[in-house]
């Protein structure tokens, strides 16, 4: 994203794992408020919760929290993501902590515990870069079956272990800049998941952006401790710059940034109410997670689950019977999607050319232009402007920074080519 990059706040702590009986799932009734994307922008005023945080959980009441999918290959970022070390597990701000680390950093001091969902080729790695998680609390899936069976397998577990807590999703590569604030939101978010409803933390956009997601708010709820809470009317795809732009001057929409926060119990039902038969399965998983069946039943249930994202499953058709809300915020943001996302994360220089590694860069007029260099080679650059260098030791890229989306492209053609370099 455009703008000036401030400091990360980095907290590190230790969060203390509780394991409870099993959970009595109910259902909820929500109410529907709010005119949909078509009508009046809401009168709502929104503000974010001034108070200070607990330094534990967001609330005693049943406990907070936290899940963090952490899967996916960031092939928009290779040759520096790869299959074999993705985005999350990667330091790419120029600081000692990845992706996954600097997220529990910021999740630790307002959760009671946080679980991380990953693959098996990813495991062991987690676990290296996240001594202090209980092998409990780090859920390994077999194979990849897309977000709604990774975070429903967490939340079917959590809301066994845990009767009436509240859990949240936040994905394991993204960034934030402004710690408190993000803290803040997910207050909030919390406070309006113990109303019932499911929540998602809408990011107000600085452009219109093509690479996102949107989501469509109608008018304020009423909700204790969560002045910002909007409900949810629709979920809308990446849209073309002329849409998004349209977005942006209603004033009704925001970054969908996929995360989702409720109670373990209404997320329950509404898997069982949306998604019967992944349900089912995750039900299955979950009873014998915590025993000595857990492997014999997941290796039997797991391949049979549908393969399909949160969004799709529950988010969507909950808004469309109002059982959605959001709580807008603006905290810095991404999700370092691309090399052009990256680059506005890294500190500006005053030759012109933003690097990230130990290699050494030579530039002369070389304006606008970013070196990501691992390969122990000097890399120089003259003349050329807006471009992209990625030097590793098996592979390099060069590219016009415009076209940094489209490095998804050249990946898809190594797959029958290069299949090593992935």
């Amino acid at each position: 994203m455009d703008g000036v990059v401030h400091d990360v706040v980095i907290v590190v702590t230790y969060w203390r794992p509780r394991y409870g009986g099993p959970a009595a799932v109910s259902n909820s009734t929500i109410a529907h408020h709010g005119a949909g994307c078509d009508g009046p922008a809401p009168s709502t005023a929104l503000r974010l919760a001034a108070a200070p945080l607990a330094s534990a959980s967001m609330s005693s009441e049943g406990g907070f929290y936290a899940i963090v999918p952490a899967g996916g290959a960031g092939t928009r970022l290779w040759p520096l993501s790869r299959a074999s070390r993705p985005k999350f597990l990667l330091e790419l701000l120029g600081e000692k902590r990845s992706l996954l680390q600097t997220t529990l950093d910021r999740l630790a001091p307002i959760t009671d515990g946080v679980c991380v969902v990953t693959g098996t080729a990813h495991a062991a790695a987690v676990a290296r870069q996240l001594p202090q998680l209980p092998d409990g609390d780090l859920f390994v899936e077999p194979s990849p079956r897309e977000s709604a069976a990774a975070i429903g397998l967490a939340a079917a577990v959590l809301a066994r272990r845990h009767p009436d807590c509240v859990v949240g999703s936040f994905a394991a590569d993204h960034v934030v800049q402004d710690v408190a604030t993000f803290q803040a939101v997910v207050g909030e978010a919390v406070a309006t998941a113990r109303a019932g409803y499911l929540v998602t933390v809408g990011i107000t956009p600085t452009h219109p952006a093509t690479g996102f997601g949107y989501v469509c708010s109608g008018g304020g709820l009423d909700v204790p401790d969560a002045p910002s809470a909007l409900v949810v009317t629709e979920f809308r795809e990446k849209p073309d710059e002329a849409t998004a732009r349209g977005y942006v001057e209603s004033g009704r929409y925001r970054w969908n940034a996929g995360m989702f926060v409720a109670r373990a119990a209404t997320l329950v039902e509404l898997y069982e109410r949306y998604q019967p038969e992944l349900a089912a399965g995750l039900r299955a998983i979950a009873d014998a997670w915590d025993s000595p069946r857990r492997e014999d039943v997941l290796g039997e249930t797991w391949p049979r689950l549908p393969r399909i994202a949160i969004d799709y499953a529950i988010a969507e058709p909950a808004a469309a019977e109002g059982r959605v809300a959001v709580v807008p915020g603006s905290f810095g943001w991404d999700d370092i999607g691309d090399f052009r996302s990256l680059s506005s994360l890294l500190p500006p220089s005053d030759a012109g050319v933003q690097t990230l590694g130990q290699g050494e860069v030579l530039a002369q007029d070389a304006a606008a232009s970013v070196v990501v260099s691992s390969s122990g080679r000097l890399v120089a650059l003259l003349g050329v402007s807006d471009v992209v260098v990625v030097d590793t030791p098996d592979a390099l890229l060069v590219a016009d920074r415009a076209h940094a989306q489209d490095v998804k492209a050249l990946v898809d053609r190594l797959h029958g080519t290069h299949p090593e370099l992935l």
